[in-house]
């Protein structure tokens, strides 16, 4: 899946707009490093009631059970569901977006962690919660403890795996040899970078292979937290 497919496939994710997913993903094989993006426009499908989005659900859940990435079996649980092909996971629905829980989740320490409204859904970052505790919009010894689902930041030991397993997909010797090379000591995220825009292709799948990573770890996550993404209304 190109770039600019993967772009249209999270827009009309975005949008609920079911038949352009239908379009996006109809005919063609799911590409084995987006699934969870693929997951996710599927479900809009499938609530819909589009015709051939519950075969798509039923494709994409045996891709995500056969490739067995973190998170991937819940998604695939998730879809099964939905189809009438397996029971209901036991989590409660949450109006959360993964990608900004995964932003929360991941990266530098001393910035990252927050938390999610478990009644909205809302990622709030770290930042915002200091500046309504400094600006008075919030008490910080009232936090409403049930309210809050609480998010510490895991820092990039999982980020510095996704380019490890990426670089072991790639085909060729001497991308992949200047690729592991750059990834070696200090600095390797600003390295990897660097010598990838030598080659837009790569640039290109390792944004879906990363984003999909990310993706899949802030579901596994808010499934341990006994939450799953809500489906759409």
């Amino acid at each position: 899946m190109s770039d600019e497919r993967a772009r249209a496939l999270r827009g009309a994710t975005f949008r609920c707009d079911s038949q352009a997913v239908l379009e996006l993903l109809s005919g063609r094989p799911l590409d084995a490093h987006l699934l969870q993006l693929a997951g996710d426009a599927i479900r809009v499908a499938v609530a819909a009631g589009e015709p051939g989005a519950d075969e798509l659900a039923t494709d994409c859940a045996a891709a995500l059970r056969q490739r067995d990435w973190p998170g991937d079996d819940h998604l695939a649980d998730h879809l099964d569901a939905l189809t009438g092909r397996g029971p209901t996971p036991l989590l409660r629905p949450l109006a959360v977006d993964l990608s900004e829980l995964s932003e929360i989740r991941e990266g530098d320490p001393l910035h990252g962690g927050g938390r999610v409204d478990r009644r909205t859904g809302e990622v709030w970052h770290r930042a915002q919660i200091e500046y309504a505790v400094e600006t008075g919009e919030e008490d910080p010894d009232d936090h409403e403890p049930d309210r809050w689902l609480w998010v510490e930041c895991e820092g990039s030991r999982d980020g510095y795996r996704d380019m490890e397993d990426f670089i072991a997909t790639v085909a060729d010797p001497h991308q992949a040899e200047v690729l592991a090379v750059a990834v070696e000591g200090r600095g390797a995220f600003r390295r990897f970078r660097d010598v990838l825009h030598r080659w837009p292709d790569l640039v290109e799948r390792w944004h879906g292979f990363s984003d999909d990573r990310r993706i899949g770890r802030a579901r596994e996550w808010l499934a341990d937290a006994g939450y799953r993404p809500a489906d759409v209304q």
